[in-house]
């Protein structure tokens, strides 16, 4: 057959379209990515445990015999003019070191290979929304001894029946992953209001609380089903008021054993040891009594009469176990011998005789004192500690002084915690009832940090915590993971702050520059 013409080879037509659904469009869409870049996000995660594994692999370009001569033939030394230079700078350089090794230009100094970091930042905001929704405050928190679980109490500072309202205890483990923020890992039931919290130093899973009954507890938060392993229950031993302050202490005669000092309003400071069958049984204990404090500084008159100081907070001295400070109601700090031997004026029927442990009265402060705090860094030549009470003020106090050295109003209303800092030994915080907003005029609780390399009068910083006239009512720096500090409050909050590297990072000298600022003072 013939060909067909070329005009109908070529003629124009409409074939039907085809559909090719853009598949970067779509999926772009569903991981909400911006227009301008066609890549997918990645993702990225750090974590301590993390390991990387890389291996040594020689490079795939072929070497030059000739480079590698000229090479070699470049690098040759003189080594006869070598040892000749070296024999004459040896007595020079030998001055040097030694020179370099007594100097004392770079006494304190840590090097730090972490990432610099210039602002404290909120890592966590923790809560119980059950404890919150019984309006229940936290009272006290506590890290465990790796330093990655936070533990709260739930109870009230304002007043309450302890005998109608159960109260909690909370922990979280920071480094978990999914962590919940109002999901506690673990929470106890607690018929009473818990007034305080310590962890124990080496056991993580330990932690002891103190009750607005009295009564002490010990709770072992790896035992899900029952925690409670140890408790002082309700006996002529127990205290009669709430318990504000429990500490752990070291057990000289028997290691394995646990030694729980425990403080409280009705005046006394009691040292409990535990029994088999799950009791704490008084071991030892103080009685702090009027007419037995010294009368370097005369105690207010109580209204009562010459009865029991009642016991609100207490610090053991880092250079000497036996020494301790302790904030009274009447205004005092304290110091105070656990070797006293002088029996206590007091007529309960305790089944041990009580002592009497008071050997020096500081100047007072305006009200109660709520928190003292020894220095963890400072030598025993000054022995420093700090005190915060009702009247606003911190009080940087000597124990070899009845005047204190410093005295700081930072706030118009109740200061209701001080801890120095575990890395820096010229910073501390403060936990306050009120801080003005500068963005409005409201009130809100702060923690005050102050650094008196910075400023002996003001806080280098004041952090914003709870709004609405809420108070911060406990804080406590992480001594394992120094950059966190926790602080709990009225609103029945827990924050945790990431540090800025200015407060944990200690400057060259910095210890002789608090016994500089301590000795110019006093002088």
């Amino acid at each position: 057959g013939r060909d067909p013409p070329l005009a109908a080879m070529f003629a124009d037509r409409t074939a039907p379209g085809a559909d090719v659904e853009s598949v970067w469009r779509s999926a772009r869409s569903a991981r909400c990515e911006a227009k301008s870049c066609q890549t997918g996000k990645i993702s990225t995660a750090e974590t301590a445990v993390q390991s990387h594994i890389s291996r040594d692999a020689g490079v795939q370009t072929d070497h030059s015999k000739d480079a590698v001569q000229d090479f070699q033939q470049e690098v040759q030394v003189d080594y006869t003019s070598l040892l000749s230079f070296l024999q004459k700078v040896e007595d020079a350089v030998i001055k040097e070191l030694n020179k370099n090794w007594k100097s004392r230009a770079f006494d304190g100094f840590q090097v730090n290979w972490t990432d610099q970091n210039e602002t404290v930042l909120c890592l966590h905001t923790l809560s119980y929304p059950e404890a919150q929704d019984q309006n229940l405050q936290v009272t006290s928190v506590s890290w465990n001894a790796t330093g990655s679980v936070v533990a709260c109490s739930y109870g009230r500072l304002d007043g309450g029946d302890w005998s109608t309202e159960k109260s909690y205890v909370c922990t979280w483990n920071l480094d978990r992953r999914g962590l919940n923020p109002q999901r506690p890992d673990l929470v106890v039931d607690v018929p009473s209001s818990v007034m305080c919290l310590a962890f124990h130093p080496s056991q993580p899973s330990l932690i002891a609380g103190g009750l607005f009954s009295g009564e002490l507890v010990v709770w072992d938060t790896g035992r899900t089903e029952d925690p409670v392993i140890w408790r002082t229950g309700l006996t002529d031993d127990t205290h009669t008021d709430p318990v504000y302050q429990v500490n752990w202490l070291p057990d000289a005669k028997h290691r394995n054993h646990v030694r729980l000092l425990s403080v409280s309003t009705d005046g006394k400071i009691l040292v409990w040891r535990e029994e088999r069958d799950g009791r704490l049984v008084l071991a030892e204990g103080f009685a702090m009594v009027a007419q037995q404090i010294p009368r370097s500084t005369q105690l207010k008159k109580f209204a009562w009469g010459e009865a029991a100081v009642g016991v609100t907070s207490l610090s053991f001295s880092h250079f000497d176990p036996r020494v301790f400070v302790v904030g009274v109601e009447g205004g005092y700090s304290l110091k105070c011998s656990i070797a006293a031997e002088t029996l206590a004026l007091h007529r309960t029927g305790s089944s041990v005789p009580l002592r009497a442990p008071a050997e020096l009265a500081f100047s007072p402060h305006g009200g109660p004192v709520y928190s003292v705090s020894c220095s963890p860094f400072h030598r025993q030549v000054l022995n420093l500690f700090l005190s915060c009470g009702t009247d606003g003020q911190v009080h940087l106090h000597s124990m070899l002084q009845t005047q204190p050295l410093i005295s700081l109003q930072l706030s118009k209303k109740y200061l209701f915690c001080v801890r120095w800092s575990p890395v820096r030994p010229l910073v501390f915080a403060a936990a306050s009832g009120e801080g003005n907003c500068n963005k409005c005029f409201c009130f809100t609780g702060d923690v005050h940090l102050f650094d008196f390399e910075k400023s002996s009068q003001k806080p280098a910083l004041s952090i914003k915590q709870a709004a609405g006239e809420r108070p911060v009512y406990c804080v406590e720096f992480n001594i394992k993971q120094t950059r966190l500090l926790a602080a709990g409050d009225a609103t029945g909050t827990v924050k945790v702050w990431q540090l800025s590297s200015d407060f944990t990072e200690q400057g060259p000298r910095e210890m002789n520059h608090l016994e500089q600022l301590a000795s110019e003072i006093t002088d």
